[in-house]
């Protein structure tokens, strides 16, 4: 490295840190030069300066009394500031400073005399550059002054800090908004391409029940009005899926009056559920307010989690529900494999699986009862688990009862 100018222990990291601020080369800001005027003023000194140090030069994000945009690295004063370990560097009289006395900025313009200069401390306390104060006279800082230094050091880092913060907001923003948009299209295309083999099943299903009863079958005239049922049940499931995806305010904004024992009749019949499955439903037929398609969409991961990971000869699950003015609040629980104690919270995280694969061989994304718990949380409530090996699990949430 050159020799002209210390370095601080750990340069490239430091380095890296400070170009992860992104706050080089940036254009002048009224915030940064409002507290070198007042550094300035504070001191009684005619320039006052906000560098910022990289691999080759000093770089004046802020600037009073010099007109120049920085120098090289190896004149600079605050290179030997950064390194001092108190983070405060004073020079009285440069000009009989052994280390400074043949500095060009020493002895040419701008002639700098008095110079002191206080540490900008990023993350994990790592200099970047100083708020410095500088002068062509004789002086010396009084405590109050190099405290009152100290102080706007501090405003500096949470200015740079907070522009870091926006920076990183607006970047998630962006990708959120991408993302978003991704996945509307998909749903579209998705919807889209559902909805046309549901249309044909559904026109076949007709065609099927109106010939089916001229023939006066009516056990096949049964099984096709089911076969029509379930068709116009998961086009509408389609339907509100692919609007929810467009416009997710109707999660929140969609709310209806839900009659207990038909909204989980409905539920059901949209799973494909074994003969062995016995589903203990609440012996009253509540009524509540709140989005349909979100608590739908709840039950259903929480039923086909209940039959997937079932190893008894008979998969018994139990439905609870309790209703008050401002809540309703329901229990799932089943018989089935259980679930680790030291994985009941990691459950709800995106993309966490417990067991490699269910009872059918089949593997998840990990992705169900993260949406489980994100549905919930919307619709104002949470949700909890408790669980035994081998015994089986018991789901408990609760969401806002929506008034009328």
């Amino acid at each position: 490295m050159n020799e002209k100018f210390p370095y601080p222990p750990n340069e490239s990291r430091r380095l890296e840190i400070l170009n992860d601020y992104q706050i080089m080369d940036t254009p002048k800001e009224d915030d940064f030069d409002g507290i070198t005027r007042l550094a300035s003023e504070i001191c009684g000194t005619p320039i006052a300066l906000i560098t910022l140090l990289d691999e080759t030069r000093q770089w004046f994000k802020s600037s009073v009394g010099l007109n120049v945009e920085g120098t090289p690295r190896e004149h600079a004063f605050c290179a030997h500031t950064i390194v001092e370990q108190s983070g405060v560097m004073e020079i009285e009289d440069a000009r009989t400073d052994n280390k400074f006395s043949g500095n060009p900025l020493v002895q040419g313009d701008p002639g700098i005399v008095f110079y002191a200069g206080v540490s900008l401390i990023g993350e994990e306390g790592m200099p970047l550059g100083t708020l410095c104060v500088i002068d062509r006279v004789v002086r010396k800082l009084s405590p109050e002054q190099l405290s009152a230094m100290h102080t706007l050091a501090k405003q500096v880092i949470a200015q740079i800090e907070l522009r870091k913060k926006i920076r990183r907001l607006n970047e998630a923003n962006l990708q959120l908004r991408e993302t978003n948009e991704f996945m509307q299209r998909f749903a579209t295309t998705v919807a889209h391409d559902l909805k046309n083999p549901l249309s044909s099943i559904s026109m076949s299903a007709e065609m099927l029940i109106r010939h089916l009863q001229e023939k006066n079958d009516e056990k096949g005239t049964r099984l096709a009005s089911t076969n029509l049922n379930s068709s116009n049940k998961l086009t509408q499931l389609v339907n509100d899926m692919l609007d929810y995806s467009l416009r997710p305010e109707i999660l929140i904004q969609n709310h209806s009056d839900i009659f207990l024992e038909d909204f989980l009749s409905k539920t059901v019949s949209m799973i494909s559920m074994p003969e062995n499955v016995r589903i203990q439903m609440p012996h009253e037929n509540l009524v509540f307010r709140t989005s349909e398609i979100a608590l739908q969409q709840i039950f259903i991961n929480l039923l086909t989690n209940a039959v997937r990971y079932n190893d008894k000869g008979t998969c018994e699950i139990a439905i609870s529900c309790s209703v008050s003015k401002e809540q309703i609040s329901f229990t799932v629980s089943d018989n089935g494999i259980g679930i680790p104690q030291d994985a009941l919270e990691r459950i709800f995280t995106k993309n966490v699986t417990v067991n490699a694969a269910d009872c059918f061989n089949q593997t998840s994304t990990g992705n169900g009862l993260h949406t489980v718990r994100f549905l919930i949380e919307k619709l104002g409530g949470s949700i909890s688990v408790t669980s035994q090996i081998a015994k089986g699990s018991c789901f408990s949430f609760n969401i806002i009862n929506t008034p009328g």
